[in-house]
């Protein structure tokens, strides 16, 4: 194998895992939904003892978040090796996150170095891969079981191995995923599928015997628990069911019965090229035609196995997954297909970025026509995009559109030919430019929330022993517990900006107005939840003092309001 493939994942390794730390530190907003506060709120409640598994009494609490152990469990054990705070909150979605970077340079750097270069630059440096290392959304963590699991199907049924051990590790994956979050059934007809397959052939009994022991003994003890303690075993079940039941009025057979047709036809292929899932899409595409082999230069003595199995399983796993994702429902009783949303889709993403990863292979390997049809492709989704994500299939574009109609020309340069290390190594890199583009540009953006002005304010100034009132806005009166370890000082009470007429000051207590022009200039607040501008706050305490500013946030002494 020449020099220059096989050192292609290693370095693509370093970039993937610098330019995702690098995006997690500089772009970071701090608490910025609602989920993340849940999250990190059990956390807490676990690593204190006052974590509750019973269900709500009344069944008005339709709480599935409380239901994912392995999102919040970790959280804990990060607080209490870092101490609570936003980056320790988030540090095990970007350890997941570079975890799967790991495990994609682990199944292939030598045996697909290409491929292994391309799927972590596809998933790594995908623009909401790293988006969703900064909030504790179940998303990329999942994507990391799901990986994880998918990887241990395949490498543990190959001659040679321990099929007993990787039976049970992929039973045991499979259960963290559970615990994590329950689209992991995305995968479920997909090992359904190898588990018949490998039945109809008679092979792998070992493996598949143990993996079925494995996961029925984890399965029993997960239903007993909840027997146990909701005398329910389906509670988690029925617990989705009720949210469904909860948002009915956005189900596809109900409220929403007109968008059905185009929400199962040409909706989620927008969607996906919207959100920049065109690259893999088209890759995967390719990759259903048969490679030619590696010229013996490029291969030498040591020449990797067979990719036939390895891309078929991978191809397979992504098409029934995305085929759930395209027709599925979220809901047993209901027709409610998931949501298209980018963070919905992290579970296709592995599988997908590796298929579309032999499919790179199958275009550097011969170029001409499949290369002149995949840079087309691309084209035309940048033109039918028409703004600043069309750049991603832009760029791309063009290179393979070039290479398909020059790499057989005279004139072509013989080290970048097909087939070449050279060609590889520079398709690489134009992959690599390309998708660090949006990330880049939002590394260099400002802060949305001005989450670390805020806190480096309430630090200094709203602590104990202060005590009054604090006017804050309709965002951070819901989480203003979390600056604080979730143990706020008992003399500082917190109140609504428009909640001022009803406050009365005691005697030797003060007034504070926390002021965070970001967050009341976020669209994504002012939209749903916020109603009112930073001048139209302040002309609603006219004797104000400034105490301390930090960017965009501003702490007003206003007790005589």
């Amino acid at each position: 194998m020449n020099r220059l493939t096989s050192r292609l994942p290693d370095w693509t390794l370093l970039l993937v895992v610098g330019l995702t730390v690098a995006y997690f530190l500089l772009t970071h907003e701090g608490l910025y939904a609602l989920d993340d506060y849940f999250y990190a709120r059990y956390a807490h409640q676990l690593l204190t003892g006052t974590f509750r598994v019973e269900p709500d009494p009344l069944g008005l609490l339709h709480d599935p978040l409380k239901e994912r152990p392995l999102i919040f469990g970790p959280v804990a054990v990060c607080y209490a090796l870092f101490g609570l705070n936003i980056l320790s909150t988030t540090l095990w979605p970007l350890l997941a996150t570079l975890g799967c970077a790991v495990l994609i340079w682990r199944l292939y750097r030598r045996r697909e170095p290409l491929v292994a270069a391309a799927a972590m630059l596809l998933l790594g440096l995908h623009y909401f891969t790293l988006n969703l290392t900064n909030y504790l959304y179940p998303d990329n963590i999942l994507m990391f079981w799901c990986l994880a699991g998918a990887g241990t199907l395949l490498r543990g049924r190959e001659p040679g191995r321990a099929a007993g051990r990787w039976g049970a590790g992929f039973a045991a994956l499979s259960f963290a995923a559970l615990l994590s979050k329950e689209t992991i059934v995305y995968y479920l007809p997909f090992y359904l599928g190898v588990l018949g397959w490998d039945a109809y052939k008679r092979r792998h009994g070992r493996f598949w015997g143990v993996a079925l022991a494995t996961g029925a003994g984890l399965l029993a003890a997960y239903l007993g628990f909840y027997q146990y303690y909701t005398h329910d075993a389906l509670y988690r079940i029925h617990l989705i069911e009720q949210t469904n039941q909860f948002l009915q009025e956005g189900n596809y057979l109900a409220g929403n019965r007109a968008a059905l047709l185009s929400r199962v036809t040409w909706q989620p292929l927008a969607f996906f090229v919207g959100a920049g899932l065109g690259l893999m899409l088209m890759l995967a595409a390719v990759a259903v035609g048969r490679p030619t082999p590696l010229a013996a230069a490029e291969t030498g003595p040591a020449a990797p196995p067979a990719e036939a199995p390895d891309r078929r399983f991978w191809l397979l796993l992504a098409l029934s997954t995305l085929l759930l994702y395209w027709v599925g429902s979220t809901s047993l009783s209901q027709y409610n297909p998931i949501s298209l949303l980018p963070r919905m889709t992290t579970p296709l993403l592995p599988p997908l970025a590796l298929a579309a990863g032999f499919g790179l292979r199958t275009v550097v390997q011969r170029t001409g026509w499949w290369a002149i049809a995949t840079g087309l492709v691309w084209l035309l989704a940048a033109a039918w995009l028409r703004n600043a994500a069309a750049v991603l299939y832009a760029l791309p574009g063009l290179y393979v559109l070039l290479l398909g109609v020059g790499a057989s020309r005279p004139w072509w340069p013989a080290r970048l030919r097909a087939g070449t290390p050279g060609l590889t190594a520079l398709t690489v890199l134009v992959l690599a430019g390309a998708l660090a583009i949006r990330p880049l540009y939002f590394m260099r953006k400002p802060s949305v929330s001005g989450h670390f002005a805020q806190d480096r304010l309430i630090r200094q100034h709203l602590q104990a022993p202060a005590q009054g009132v604090v006017f804050v806005d309709d965002y951070l009166i819901g989480n203003y517990d979390f600056y604080y370890g979730f143990r706020p000082p008992a003399g500082l009470h917190y109140r609504r900006y428009w909640a001022r007429d009803s406050v009365q000051l005691a005697p030797g207590q003060h007034a504070w107005l926390l002021l965070n022009r970001a967050t009341l200039s976020n669209d994504e607040l002012t939209r749903k939840l916020i109603r009112y501008s930073p001048d139209s706050v302040l002309s609603w305490y006219p004797r104000r003092r400034l105490v301390a500013e930090d960017g965009p946030v501003a702490l007003f002494d206003v007790s005589g309001f």
